[in-house]
């Protein structure tokens, strides 16, 4: 698994939204100067973790973004599956966007290595939440940086 500048992005977003009072509306204008990552690029993410119920938004004047739950209850599995679809690296094991292989009974590496790739990932990223993001954006970290280290296909 490789995270993409558009996780990197949702997560420093995230972070930043979780260190907002309760029941507070944030402009996309301020998720923006905040954060460095792009208006349009950002409303585009904020689109895909509302239409998965990550965050919340309001239309209008005093409306915005917020974190449809607190940050310990958002884990980082649930928004990368919001931001990318399957954890899994292929579609014979994956928990929710199964595809049946010919050779699923007899394939040795599919149910051993694929398998617990596949869990491996899930644990982690089950494992942590919105608001371990949340301690870095109280610190004024910078997930900027991190995208000068994304791994390239073929790197």
């Amino acid at each position: 698994m490789r995270l993409s500048a558009t996780d990197v992005y949702a997560f420093q977003a995230l972070g930043y939204l979780g260190t907002q009072d309760p029941g507070r509306w944030v402009a996309s204008e301020e998720i923006s100067e905040a954060t460095g990552v792009h208006r349009p690029y950002l409303v585009r993410i904020l689109a895909a973790l509302s239409a998965k119920g990550i965050v919340k938004s309001k239309k209008g004047i005093g409306g915005g973004y917020a974190l449809s739950r607190v940050p310990r209850l958002i884990s980082l599995c649930e928004v990368v599956r919001a931001i990318d679809g399957p954890v899994a690296p292929l579609s014979c094991i994956s928990l929710n966007w199964h595809e049946p292989c010919v050779e699923e009974a007899r394939c040795h590496a599919r149910n051993t290595i694929y398998t617990r790739m596949r869990d491996a990932m899930l644990g982690v990223l089950q494992e942590f939440s919105v608001q371990d993001l949340v301690v870095d954006a109280q610190q004024g970290v910078s997930y900027g940086h991190c995208l000068g280290h994304l791994l390239k296909p073929n790197a």
